[in-house]
């Protein structure tokens, strides 16, 4: 397996290969100073079996999905999450350690389930959302594209969270939140739009 970034979010992928055994044969970096990272060479991009992309930044996560026609790599479980069978989980994603995530949910493609987060049932997390540590979505939520749900937030059941979205760290949220805003606080009030890309 070859991971696509050498830096912060790269550790952590290492981290959930190293406790499932699996071999990391390189990195991919655009630092083409960089020989290598945490012992492991670091590469250019070229033929490689499977990839997963070590890259924490949503948009940037999207856009190297959409340019390479690699195999993305199946979903990496750390061997401490507690994940039920009865979930549907997209290729690239990662699930970090300490996660709990309870029955019939969907994960998208190249999603992050960071530490100890939990994920109740029946919730739709779309392809690129990232949802942080210690945040907690009940049942029934659906995160949109690319959303991210900041640390230690937590989301009451049936709620929508938009595509493009930021939940800030601590947030309570009790109602829908349109695409493209940012929310903070408890309960979470929508502070800012963001430009659409």
């Amino acid at each position: 397996m070859v991971i696509y970034g050498a830096s912060g979010h790269g550790k952590a992928i290492k981290a959930i290969a190293d406790s499932l055994n699996i071999i990391v044969d390189g990195f991919i970096d655009d630092n083409y100073e960089k020989e290598s990272f945490l012992n492991v060479p670091v590469r250019e991009l070229g033929t490689f079996d499977e990839i997963i992309i070590g890259i924490g930044n949503n948009n940037i996560r999207k856009k190297i999905a959409e340019s390479h026609t690699h195999k993305w790599h199946n979903a990496l479980i750390h061997k401490s999450a507690i994940v039920s069978v009865e979930n549907d989980i997209g290729s690239g994603t990662v699930i970090m350690p300490g996660v709990v995530i309870n029955e019939c949910n969907f994960i998208g493609e190249h999603c992050i389930i960071n530490s100890a987060s939990v994920i109740e049932h029946d919730c739709i997390i779309n392809d690129y959302a990232h949802i942080s540590p210690n945040a907690t979505l009940s049942g029934g939520v659906n995160v949109g594209v690319g959303a991210h749900i900041g640390a230690g937030a937590s989301v009451i059941p049936g709620i929508t969270i938009g595509k493009w979205s930021v939940v800030g760290a601590g947030a309570v949220v009790i109602r829908n939140i349109p695409d493209f805003t940012v929310v903070v606080g408890n309960p979470a009030r929508i502070i800012k739009t963001l430009a659409i890309d």
